[in-house]
């Protein structure tokens, strides 16, 4: 057998990817389907794999869809680069979504959204040294014999993939990204929803990692470095009277009372060019409305939950320490 198939499956979930599933173009017999439900996705990967009887396992979200050549692409791949240990493949924004989780799925895949993790939710170029800023555990392959060396962390979520492919790396497996097999993944459809997602992934970096791997990957601290600059913004304002009560001088030469506004009016602007951009690219102008609030929510959101998993560090180092 060529592939076993992983979804891990909350309890209280459909698989909506079982569907396309059974419409591949491929031998059925070369492939399995293992769903494994439960509530920790991790754990339930580990399960999967455990059950797995083909030489490659997927590891697909349930909430997800693939097109009828998906695993000829996958197999394609592996064939032209043997060498290979791991590939995933972009997870883009399905067809027919609509609404608010459309215009947050621009969002994503917008350099100014999410940066370099911005290449998980577009067709980039074909990279054989990947890391976790282009592939999610949402449409990764592995072979086998992978999953003897290296686990999905059972203590993290959302978050086990970045982690699983650090791992992997240090074991030295060779790690790719293939734009040929892509996947369509459901995104968030409300604001609150969106809101839970980016903080969750912000809030489990600290926990995943040191604060000096961190830093070998700096862009990750930009959005805590912004909370903080808003909040120090903020707190300039209400203890300075001469800045609340003309928060914006009438004399633009007036750089004593104007300068700590300069990076607020940089950002904005920039989320407005941005916001224009994407629209223009995805021919959706009505987004033009959204976007700009879009990009501050993600960019906090991750922020926040940054600063909050760097405070669940501390308390559990205080514990651990002192009691």
């Amino acid at each position: 057998m060529k592939f076993s198939l992983v979804i891990p499956l909350a309890p209280y979930r459909d698989a909506e990817i079982v569907e396309s599933i059974k419409k591949l173009n491929y031998p059925h017999s070369e492939f399995q389907i293992i769903i494994v439900k439960g509530t920790n996705a991790s754990a339930n990967r580990n399960k999967g794999a455990l059950r797995a009887k083909g030489e490659i396992i997927g590891f697909l979200d349930d909430d997800a869809v693939i097109e009828p050549d998906f695993l000829k692409k996958v197999e394609y791949f592996f064939n032209k680069h043997p060498e290979t240990d791991i590939v995933g493949g972009p997870q883009l924004t399905p067809k027919d979504e609509k609404g608010f989780a459309l215009i947050s799925g621009y969002a994503l895949s917008s350099k100014f959204g999410a940066a370099g993790s911005s290449s998980r939710y577009k067709e980039g170029k074909i990279n054989l040294n990947a890391d976790e800023k282009s592939i999610t555990s949402a449409n990764l392959f592995v072979k086998k014999e992978v999953m003897e060396k290296v686990q999905f962390d059972t203590s993290l979520w959302p978050g086990e993939d970045p982690k699983f492919i650090a791992d992997s790396k240090k074991e030295g497996l060779n790690i790719a990204y293939s734009p040929d097999f892509t996947l369509f993944h459901r995104r968030r459809p409300t604001l609150r929803g969106l809101i839970k997602q980016i903080f969750n992934y912000g809030r489990v970096r600290p926990l995943k990692e040191n604060f000096i791997e961190t830093l070998k990957m700096p862009i990750f601290l930009v959005p805590v470095l912004f909370v903080i600059y808003l909040l120090a913004l903020l707190w300039n304002i209400l203890i300075n009277p001469q800045i609340t009560g003309n928060l914006i001088s009438n004399n633009p030469l007036n750089i004593k009372s104007n300068w700590l506004f300069i990076p607020l009016v940089a950002y904005l602007s920039l989320a407005i060019l941005f916001s224009v951009y994407e629209c223009e690219k995805n021919k959706h102008y009505f987004a033009v409305l959204l976007l700009p609030f879009i990009y501050p929510i993600i960019h906090l959101s991750y922020g926040c939950g940054m600063i909050y998993g760097y405070y669940q560090k501390s308390i559990t180092v205080f514990k651990s320490t002192f009691f």
